[in-house]
């Protein structure tokens, strides 16, 4: 991320600390519910360190979720079981849209910030710690679809045809409270910061600069004028038809999911931006034999100058919860031994 030659690839996998590991889901059992692991900073710092500790990633990555922006905008996160993410006060109009994004947050997010300060002093100085959030295009998805939908969030998409004004206000309210939020990461030590715009592959060609990229634009260059030696991760999923503009970004970093051909996106990337995935996650639900071929296939796409420069080995989206715990064991042992 700091443009620095390695001697072997760094290697962390989006959502480590989650279900697929025994030792997550005893700390999730004691916490009582997800939203209380999330918002307790003790519980929430012990199971960010539980994959470092059984895998020795090269990063960890704050425990949290990306919806706890809205959540303190309030309108009370909750997670159902077999739904996901739901919000039991959803807009469903332009009053409720106004008075949520009216509602003050400055210090409802401060048991995020205690989890971040907490990791740092416990986690090895020498591993990074990434700090993130959700992008205004994906929080907005949520937000205004009341939680997570089977519908591919059709609300939203009938907001941004019908009042694309009251989405562009509520895009712009979003943005300032991630620049606030990203930055009260950094200073409680977070040493790199991520963007994920998980469902920016839902917009059209025409809407994505217009609704996501304009966003992170000016998301990425506040935070630039306040830590320009921080690194700085974007994520779009179903992006890479966008790649060429997303790499105009000014950050650090470009996560790709497994449609993009990775040959392709570090060429695009140059020596200024490094690259940074993209396994299919459903890889690691295979055989141990075949996690070990994909995961060689993977680092075979590039040359060996092109691993060392710029390149971290991730997966395209977040981690199963169905992972076998040995099959990670196994792609992490074959990229050491690579």
């Amino acid at each position: 991320m700091q443009g620095q030659t390695v001697d072997k690839v760094p290697v962390w996998l989006m959502r480590q600390a989650g279900r697929y590991l025994p030792e997550y889901n005893k700390t999730r059992a004691r916490a009582g519910s997800f939203m209380s692991l999330c918002k307790n900073p003790e519980l929430a710092c012990e199971v960010t360190l539980q994959p470092i500790n059984r895998y020795g990633f090269d990063a960890a990555i704050l425990f949290s979720d990306i919806l706890t922006i809205p959540d303190a905008m309030g309108m009370e996160l909750d997670f159902v079981e077999g739904h996901g993410p739901k919000f039991n006060n959803p807009i469903g109009n332009e009053n409720d849209l106004r008075r949520t994004i009216q509602t003050e947050i400055d210090t409802k997010l401060d048991y995020v910030g205690s989890t971040v300060k907490l990791i740092r002093e416990n986690l090895n100085k020498n591993t990074p710690l990434i700090g993130f959030a959700g992008s205004p295009w994906t929080l907005a998805c949520y937000v205004l679809g009341g939680g997570g939908t089977k519908d591919d969030f059709i609300q939203v998409r009938k907001w941004l045809y019908k009042q694309p004004d009251l989405l562009v206000l509520l895009l712009e309210k979003l943005t300032e409270h991630i620049i606030s939020y990203l930055t009260m990461q950094i200073k409680k030590g977070a040493d790199a910061v991520m963007l994920f715009d998980s469902w920016g592959g839902l917009l059209s060609y025409h809407n994505f600069p217009i609704y996501s990229l304009h966003y992170l634009e000016k998301i990425i260059n506040r935070l630039n004028e306040s830590f320009p030696t921080i690194p700085k991760i974007v994520f779009v999923k179903g992006g890479g038809v966008w790649l060429e503009s997303i790499v105009q970004l000014a950050c650090s970093g470009i996560g790709i999911d497994w449609t993009v051909d990775l040959k392709s996106a570090k060429k695009l990337a140059g020596k200024d931006c490094a690259i940074q995935g993209n396994l299919d996650p459903a890889v690691l639900l295979g055989d141990r034999n075949f996690v070990r071929k994909e995961v060689k296939k993977l680092l075979d796409t590039l040359t060996e100058e092109e691993r060392k420069n710029g390149y971290i080995f991730n997966l395209g989206h977040g981690i199963s919860q169905h992972t076998s715990p040995e099959n990670v064991s196994i792609l992490v042992d074959t990229i050491r031994e690579y």
